[in-house]
C-alpha cells in the first residue's frame, strides 16, 4: 500500500491511497459474495447463482461497486493508522479501480488545523472613554418622573406639552378633503415625547375635545428622472385629526417621597440618588467597553493568525445561529430568509471557530487553567451570595460550562494586562454618530 497526503490549506487535506489487487482481492470478494446474496437468477436458488453466470450478465459492475466501499473500509484504516485525524464526513474525490490489478482513491477530508499562535501580546487598541455628563443623569431623572406620572382630565390642550391626546385622524388631499377609500385611525399621542412630529405639537395647542387641526408629513427620496439623472422627489401626506379626549399628565417632584418609592425605601437624598444613577450610567458603559474590548482584542489576534477553518465546524455553528434567529424571527412574526442569514452569518460563524481553536493555543501556551482551589473560591464567593452550600455549586460548576466561562476570564484578564489598551475621546472613535447626536 502507498499512500500520500496534500495539503491543501490548514483544515483541508486530501489523501491518496494505492493497493495492489492482492492487498484488496479478499475484501472486494467478501463484498461481492454480500452483493450476490441477494440476486435471483431463473433456475437457482437465491445467493446460489455461479460466479461465472454473474459475470455474464453483470461485467465488472460487482466488483467495481465492492470497489467503492473497500476504498472507504481502506480510508479509515490508514486514518487510523497513520493518524489522519478526519473530522466530519470525508468525500472521494477520484476511484481508479482495474479488477485483478489495482485500486488507487482519492479521499478529501477535514482536521483540526495545527497552529502555531503568534503576535496575540504588545499590540495597541482603541476604546471610548465614556465618561457619564450631568445632562446623561437629568434625561434619566426625566425618564423617572415620566415614568411615575399621573393623569387627569382635562377640555383643552394647554400651552405645555404635558398632555395625553386621544385622536381621530383622516386623510385628506392639500385643501383637506377627505381622501376616498380611506379609513380614519384612532391613536393616543404622548406630547411629551421629544418624537412626536412639530407639526402636531404647534397645531394641537389651545384645541379642545371635539375639535381639530391640520398636519402634514414630508416624505423626500432620491430618484432618476427621464434623463437618467438623479434628483430629489418630495411626497407631502396631508391629516386631518379630531380631538376625542384629553388628559393632563401630571409630573411628580423629585423629592424624598419620590425617591423612597423608586428605590423602595433604599435612598430618600437627592444627590445620593443622583449619584447612584451616575454609577449606574457609569456601569453600563463599563460593561459596553468591556465588551468592545474584547472583541476588539480578538478581532486583532484573529487578523494575527488568520487560517481556514474547518467548514464542517463552521456549518455546525452556522446552523446554530440560523435556528436561533428562525426561532426569534418566528416568535416575533418577523419575516425570515434562511440564505439571506446564511450569508449574513457565515463571518461570524468562522471566526467563533478560529478563536476557539486560537484561544485553546494561548491557554496552552501561557499555561492558563482553572484549578481545584480557585474553583473553590469562585463557589465561596457564590455560596454566600446564594446561600446554597459550596459543594452544589461546585458540582453545577463541572457539570455545566462554568469552568469554560471561569477559564475564559482568565484568558480575557491576560490578554488585556499583556496588551496596550488606550482609552480615547469618543468623539475621535465615532465622529458621524457624534455630530448625528449634535443635530
Amino acid at each position: 500500500m502507498e499512500y500520500n497526503v496534500n495539503e491543501i490549506n490548514a483544515s483541508e487535506k486530501e489523501v491518496e491511497i494505492k493497493l495492489s489487487y492482492d492487498e484488496i482481492k479478499e475484501s472486494i470478494e467478501n463484498e461481492v459474495k454480500k452483493q450476490t446474496k441477494n440476486i435471483q437468477v431463473p433456475g437457482f436458488r437465491k445467493g446460489k447463482v455461479p460466479r461465472h453466470i454473474l459475470k455474464k450478465m453483470f461485467g465488472d459492475a460487482l466488483e467495481y461497486e465492492a470497489a467503492d466501499k473497500v476504498a472507504t473500509e481502506f480510508f479509515w484504516k490508514v486514518a487510523d493508522e497513520k493518524d489522519l485525524r478526519p473530522i466530519g464526513k470525508p468525500a472521494k474525490t477520484s476511484l481508479d479501480f482495474e479488477p485483478e490489478k489495482h485500486l488507487t482513491f482519492k479521499v478529501k477530508y477535514e482536521t483540526l488545523p495545527n497552529i502555531s499562535v503568534q503576535n496575540y501580546k504588545n499590540f495597541e487598541i482603541e476604546i471610548p472613554d465614556f465618561v457619564v455628563t450631568d445632562e446623561e443623569v437629568e434625561k434619566e431623572i426625566d425618564y423617572i418622573i415620566k415614568a411615575n406620572k399621573t393623569t387627569e382630565d382635562a377640555q383643552e390642550i394647554g400651552d405645555d406639552r404635558n398632555y395625553l391626546v386621544e385622536i381621530e385622524i383622516h386623510r385628506t388631499d392639500e385643501q383637506g378633503n377627505i381622501l376616498p377609500d380611506t379609513k380614519p385611525e384612532k391613536l393616543t399621542i404622548d406630547l411629551t415625547n421629544e418624537q412626536i412630529h412639530p407639526q402636531i405639537v404647534e397645531n394641537s395647542r389651545g384645541k379642545k375635545v371635539g375639535e381639530s387641526f391640520t398636519f402634514q408629513f414630508s416624505d423626500t427620496r432620491k430618484e432618476l428622472n427621464k434623463d437618467g439623472v438623479e434628483e430629489e422627489v418630495t411626497d407631502n401626506y396631508y391629516y386631518t385629526a379630531k380631538i376625542l379626549s384629553v388628559k393632563k399628565v401630571v409630573l411628580p417632584e423629585l423629592n424624598v417621597e419620590l425617591i423612597k418609592k423608586v428605590t423602595k425605601e433604599r435612598l430618600s437624598d437627592v444627590e445620593a440618588f443622583k449619584e447612584e444613577i451616575k454609577k449606574d450610567i457609569q456601569k453600563y458603559y463599563d460593561q459596553r467597553v468591556d465588551e468592545l474590548t474584547r472583541s476588539k482584542l480578538l478581532s486583532e489576534i484573529i487578523k494575527n493568525n488568520d487560517f481556514t477553518p474547518p467548514q464542517t465546524l463552521v456549518n455546525n455553528i452556522l446552523e446554530e445561529y440560523i435556528k436561533s434567529e428562525e426561532q426569534y424571527a418566528k416568535q416575533n412574526r418577523i419575516p425570515f430568509n434562511k440564505d439571506e442569514a446564511r450569508n449574513r452569518l457565515r463571518v461570524n460563524a468562522e471566526n467563533e471557530v478560529k478563536w476557539y481553536l486560537i484561544k485553546e493555543q494561548i491557554q496552552k501556551a501561557e499555561g492558563i487553567s482553572v484549578t481545584e482551589d480557585e474553583l473553590k473560591e469562585f463557589a465561596q464567593k457564590e455560596s454566600e451570595q446564594t446561600g446554597l452550600p459550596v459543594e452544589k455549586i461546585m458540582n453545577y460548576y463541572k457539570a455545566s460550562n462554568q469552568v469554560e466561562r471561569i477559564l475564559d476570564e482568565k484568558l480575557f484578564d491576560f490578554l488585556k494586562a499583556n496588551n496596550k489598551i488606550k482609552k480615547v475621546d469618543p468623539k475621535t472613535l465615532y465622529p458621524q454618530k457624534e455630530e448625528k447626536n449634535e443635530q
